[in-house]
């Protein structure tokens, strides 16, 4: 019975992070008034469809993406294909400027974090409070510990922290710098930069396990005063609720940008991943489970948002290109490079779903 309820749970997770994604592409192609024929989450075989004043709404059979089947959008083979004769240019994606077509392309990554954001205000509305705190300086070292043999100082401000797996961040607060740490994988000293007395300074030090805490600490400590919990009301959570979601994008686009150095490619998650994510987030309680809704939701809008033509940043990378050459890429360009695109994104689907079964065997 869990097993299917925990199928059930991936199952609405990506349907909600899907569906958000393409009403958002599907409401700014209605606003510049391009016709739309079919808004589907899922693909393959119809479930269910219901037929609105010109669209389509449909739930088809696998739960893996989604579309909107947009006039004069030939980028998507997948796409349900629409006959434009009959209908005139500036109601197709082909006939309207290039600004409108950018901001179809990118409201779907908008949408995502639009929903990260009420997410997380909610939750954060929910807790009744939230933790602030002032720049990431230093005011304790514990005696014995590994910052203690350093050359760190009480006082220094740590500008950069970054681990040998490629994730790095620059800090805004003490509580992100505290945030970032629980991602360290145990491997390699924290690569630290402080500034001190206006200088910058490089500085490496090995943490230990706590067993206490349960997490790798260097033994550093900031004042009590610099931590602030804020009452949080109807008003203000969203204000809190942008800035967590800030901070998570900021730490999930270090992590992409760690892959393409070449680290952390055994991390990476597909569906199966995806799947025993979720069943571990649900065993923790129903808040765990609809945070990772909204990191997840974070993930596909960055992920959606790299300049690969098959995205959504891609496709607007594209479109750039031609308004700076002046005219379209040829059909031919544009196959070349879309399925060079898909070959690699296949490819690396192959990979994520052989490691991610690979762990679940391991595991």
């Amino acid at each position: 019975m869990s097993i299917l309820k925990n199928i059930v749970l991936f199952i609405i997770l990506l349907s909600i992070i899907v569906s958000i994604h393409e009403f958002g592409h599907l409401l700014a192609a209605k606003f510049f008034g391009v016709y739309c024929k079919e808004y589907s989450i899922g693909m393959g075989p119809k479930l269910f469809s219901k037929k609105g004043k010109e669209t389509e709404y449909c739930i088809r059979a696998f739960p893996v993406g989604g579309f909107v089947a947009m006039a004069g959008d030939t980028d998507n083979s997948l796409e349900t294909k629409i006959d434009v004769t009959d209908l005139p240019p500036e109601r197709t994606l082909l006939g309207i400027a290039k600004w409108k077509k950018i901001i179809i392309m990118l409201a779907g990554i908008f949408m995502n974090m639009i929903l990260a954001i009420v997410i997380y205000s909610l939750l954060i509305l929910a807790n009744g409070s939230y933790v602030t705190s002032s720049k990431p300086q230093i005011s304790s070292i514990r005696e014995g510990s590994p910052a203690y043999y350093s050359e760190l100082k009480e006082g220094d401000i740590v500008t950069t922290i970054a681990f040998d797996n490629g994730l790095s961040l620059n800090p805004a607060s003490y509580s992100e710098l505290i945030t970032f740490t629980s991602a360290y994988d145990g491997n390699g000293p924290w690569h630290l930069k402080v500034e001190r007395d206006g200088e910058h300074m490089n500085i490496d030090v090995l943490p230990e396990y706590d067993e206490t805490e349960d997490r790798y600490l260097i033994g550093i400590g900031f004042s009590d005063v610099a931590i602030d919990y804020v009452k949080v009301n109807i008003f203000n959570c969203w204000k809190y609720g942008f800035e967590y979601s800030v901070f998570i994008v900021r730490l999930t686009w270090s992590s992409f940008l760690s892959l393409f150095k070449g680290h952390n490619l055994n991390n990476l998650s597909g569906p199966v991943g995806i799947y025993n994510t979720v069943s571990e987030a649900v065993s923790y309680g129903w808040e765990y489970y609809i945070q990772l809704i909204a990191m997840i939701s974070i993930n596909v809008g960055v992920v959606n948002a790299l300049p690969l033509p098959i995205f959504d940043g891609g496709r607007v990378l594209l479109l750039i290109i031609e308004a700076i050459i002046r005219k379209p890429l040829s059909e031919k360009a544009q196959n070349i490079i879309m399925s060079l695109s898909a070959a690699l994104l296949l490819l690396l689907f192959v990979y994520i779903t052989y490691n991610d079964i690979s762990k679940l065997i391991g595991g």
